[in-house]
């Protein structure tokens, strides 16, 4: 029941994002906003497309990293699986965490493992996005010193480091939370391969006991970060409106922090596109190119995700099939002998 009522307010956030989406193109003109993207072209959809599968990559190394001796492309696999639930399906990000980590367990990794490790990534990303933020926060006060968004942008990234270190402690002392995010994987498989949330929380303590790997993905989700502007910067130049890609990285930091405190609307649909607006404005940028990128990364969500999505679910048909396969062959064999037996007597 909870479960559905969750889902409920995920779907009606997505439609009114929706609604206001097509509330501010109608607004700033629909032929301006289709000519902004337009000047863009595919070559600039294509480039950004593979500059984001490059970063999606590396993201699943970061994630890899984590798990010493497991093939690379499981994790790879199961972080297309997690941004493709997350920017597609209409579920909070925690959806997409929850196919992500049925990914990799379908592919052969532990429940246990599997978990904590999307626990620890999920961790290490929150903390290289708020490095991120401040990064973007430090460049804002060396380009606009007097910019009266400086204070509250702040002191709501004091208010996410001490979350992110709670979390953190949490991660180390306490294991009902993993219990629960265990249970959501699947109605049971994960009890039943990773005994329960005690498994989970020996994994944790492994990996958290490995620093050097803990670093690794900590700077690989940074250089993600920092590189996921230069999408941004090359579509601006393509359309003739190039921006300094110091102003790229503030406005896409300051994006993804606004878009950390929407999480419960599917992919921040309408707030995204606000955000753009707002922060792109004080750069310069129109408000129709605004909404064009905007309107260019849920293009290239649906492009990377979709075929993605696709592919999962032909995976799961395939491996439910096989394991349901027999009882239909063995039902008809079983009546038929009995039917013989029958005719017999």
């Amino acid at each position: 029941m909870r479960t559905k009522r969750m889902r409920m307010v995920s779907v009606i956030a997505a439609a009114a994002g929706l609604a206001a989406i097509a509330a501010l193109i109608a607004h700033f003109g629909a032929d301006a906003v289709i000519g902004s993207l337009l000047t863009i072209g595919w070559r600039g959809f294509a480039t950004v497309c593979l500059i984001h599968l490059a970063l999606v990559t590396v993201m699943g190394i970061a994630w890899w990293v984590l798990v010493p001796g497991v093939p690379i492309w499981v994790f790879i696999w199961g972080r297309v699986t997690r941004d493709a639930g997350a920017e597609v399906l209409p579920l909070s990000a925690m959806g997409g965490l929850v196919l992500g980590a049925r990914a990799v367990t379908v592919a052969g990794i532990p429940g246990a493992v599997a978990t904590a490790s999307t626990i620890v990534d999920l961790t290490l990303e929150f903390f290289a996005k708020l490095a991120y933020t401040a990064l973007g926060l430090f460049l804002l006060l060396r380009l606009r010193p007097a910019s009266a968004a400086a204070v509250p942008i702040a002191a709501g990234l004091a208010a996410a480091a001490l979350v992110a270190v709670a979390f953190v402690v949490f991660q180390r002392r306490g294991f009902d939370m993993f219990d629960r995010f265990a249970r959501a994987l699947g109605r049971g498989w994960a009890d039943r391969t990773a005994a329960g949330a005690a498994s989970v929380h020996i994994e944790l303590g492994h990996i958290h006991r490995r620093s050097a790997r803990l670093w690794t993905g900590f700077l690989l989700h940074l250089a993600c970060w920092v590189a996921g502007a230069l999408e941004v910067w090359i579509a601006l130049r393509l359309a003739g409106r190039p921006l300094d890609f110091a102003v790229v990285l503030v406005i896409e930091s300051l994006l993804y922090a606004i878009r950390t405190v929407a999480f419960a609307i599917p992919n921040a649909v309408g707030v995204q596109e606000g955000a753009y607006i707002l922060l792109g404005g004080a750069f310069g940028l129109t408000p129709e190119m605004g909404l064009a990128l905007s309107l260019l990364k849920r293009a290239r969500d649906l492009a990377i995700g979709l075929p993605a999505l696709g592919l999962w679910q032909a995976l799961e048909g395939g491996r439910l099939w096989r394991r349901l396969a027999p009882r239909f062959v063995t039902l008809p064999v079983a009546k038929t002998v009995r039917t013989r037996g029958e005719d017999r007597g």
